[in-house]
């Protein structure tokens, strides 16, 4: 990961941005460098991963044209090759560099054209304008707001522009901002034609995508390593990577001590595939101790957004401050496109793409922002393997049909895609924990209780009627949002809404996110 920000107008002093822009140098803890272009500022923190040398630090300059870009783009020496051909002249291995180029090029075209997870802001010298975008998925985090000059600031988190402008807000992912407007150049939601494949032809594309979207991710210059909690989708990843590298990789999971249900399957997977396998302990205190450190860091106040994030980030902090890597492989972003245990309750096939086009659409306020804040305050660089662009097309477009449920276990499509030697048959047909239960469901029990500790029932009521937006509903939900209050006052609608099963639907109606609660969790917790 690395940190950018800018500031488009000559209004806010050198000083000042850097106060905003230095509490997100965790991202990028290698090097800094802010420039004046002459009509506002660029700020860069670097965490190198591609082009290890300091020829690729940021800003990089063409003709008086700036770009910072936290991104990863993918394929981009095939590229950056054929603008060699055009007589472009590199000066790193960064594969950032090739973006100025491809911008005189192209122009705003150039964004639907990357393979890449990004957030990048660009100052052309030529027009002396601005222009900013964000990947379609929004896997790389970028917010906007207006200081007290009337400059438009972008940065990579809100807490970069907390103090600095009244109202922030979350960039758009899949759009470009010019000229003052928010430009949509792809909608990763929208579905152009629906894909009938059969079953078996739908299966052997979701193989060959998604094993080409982990292989993508596997270039890196720095050493990479790969978050596996025992469920499904990190399984996967880690199996397939296995293979594509053919030799052991590192692999990390955490459990509470108590209780943890992944840690044994995570420990198969491990054993089944020859990786070397950390398991990372923890107990009550050390969930209760980083509460105050989660919130501060996520900017949400969402329930299931916390909880999850609470183990991801320990299990984050034990590989920053123990190992020498760089970059994690994670399994996020299958569940909004094969189905939830929830979405076994859709009630027709066009409902469950209703609810998957909403969940892909929002991902950069829940499990993206979570993977994103977790990874990069401990220095690290997160890689999602399920957000390939391809990948998610196409499982987006098949016909909703063969997507429900029918076949007695969740995100068949997936499992059956990957029958054979990858994983043991019972990790592969093994039901879904959500990742908060399944690090230890006493973990969200002991922030239940903590959180009835901290309010009498007259002081719930109190103090949650203070909050029109996004209403606390729990005491729990409470103390999250008092967090959150604390470190990003005023600025709840960051977040669209808390996390929930769709309400509508027979079946999840309920008042907690987790599929604990749900009619058919079954043996997920076992």
């Amino acid at each position: 990961m690395c940190s950018i920000m800018g500031c488009c107008g000559t209004g806010m002093p050198t000083e000042e941005f850097k106060l905003g822009f230095d509490k997100t140098v965790s991202r990028g803890p290698d090097m800094s460098r802010i420039i004046n272009t002459g009509n506002g500022l660029l700020g860069f923190h670097r965490l190198a991963i591609m082009g290890l040398s300091e020829s690729g630090m940021q800003p990089f300059e063409m003709d008086g044209s700036y770009v910072v870009c936290n991104g990863e783009l993918y394929g981009f020496r095939k590229q950056k090759k054929e603008l060699e051909a055009k007589g472009y002249r590199f000066v790193s291995d960064s594969d950032c560099e090739i973006i100025l180029p491809l911008y005189k090029e192209y122009s705003d075209e150039m964004f639907g054209m990357l393979d890449a997870e990004y957030a990048m802001i660009i100052y052309d010298a030529k027009t002396r304008r601005y222009i900013a975008a964000r990947d379609p998925i929004g896997i790389r985090p970028l917010f906007y707001g207006y200081d007290r000059y009337g400059e438009t600031v972008f940065a990579s988190e809100a807490k970069n522009l907390v103090g600095l402008c009244e109202r922030i807000m979350p960039f758009p992912p899949g759009h470009y901002y010019k000229d003052g407007r928010f430009i949509c150049y792809r909608d990763i939601g929208k579905v152009e034609k629906v894909c009938y494949d059969d079953i078996e032809t739908a299966c052997g594309k979701i193989r060959e995508k998604l094993i080409a979207g982990i292989e993508k991710r596997l270039d890196a210059d720095a050493p990479l390593g790969f978050l596996l909690s025992g469920g499904l989708d990190s399984s996967l990843v880690c199996a397939v990577a296995s293979k594509l590298q053919k030799k052991p990789v590192k692999t990390f999971a955490i459990g509470m001590s108590t209780d943890a249900i992944d840690l044994k399957y995570a420990k198969r997977v491990a054993d089944y595939i020859g990786s070397e396998h950390t398991e990372v302990i923890i107990n009550r205190d050390d969930v209760i101790k980083a509460l105050p450190e989660v919130a501060a860091l996520l900017g949400t106040y969402d329930i299931t957004t916390i909880r999850a994030s609470i183990g991801m980030y320990l299990v984050c902090k034990y590989i920053h401050e123990n190992t020498d890597l760089r970059v994690l492989l994670t399994g996020e972003i299958s569940d909004e496109l094969f189905g939830y245990k929830y979405t076994d309750f859709a009630p027709s096939a066009e409902e469950f793409q209703r609810e998957s086009q909403k969940r892909v659409r929002e991902l950069y306020m829940y499990d993206v922002l979570r993977a994103d804040r977790c990874i990069s305050d401990n220095s690290l660089e997160a890689r999602v393997p399920f957000g390939d662009l391809d990948f998610v097309e196409y499982v987006m477009s098949l016909d909703p049909e063969i997507k429900l449920n029918k076949y007695n276990k969740g995100k068949y499509l997936l499992r059956h895609a990957f029958e054979g030697d990858y994983l043991p048959p019972d990790i592969l047909m093994r039901e879904k924990a959500a990742f908060s239960d399944a690090v230890g469901h006493s973990m969200v029990d002991y922030l239940k209780e903590y959180a009835e500790k901290l309010y009498t029932d007259n002081e719930y009521e109190e103090k949650r009627e203070k909050y029109g937006y996004a209403t606390p509903f729990t005491k729990e939900s409470l103390m999250y949002r008092e967090l959150f209050e604390r470190y990003y006052p005023g600025q709840a609608e960051m977040i669209a809404d808390f996390w929930m099963p769709n309400k509508d639907w027979k079946g999840c109606n309920v008042d907690d996110p987790s599929a604990r609660v749900l009619a058919n969790y079954g043996d997920s917790g076992r």
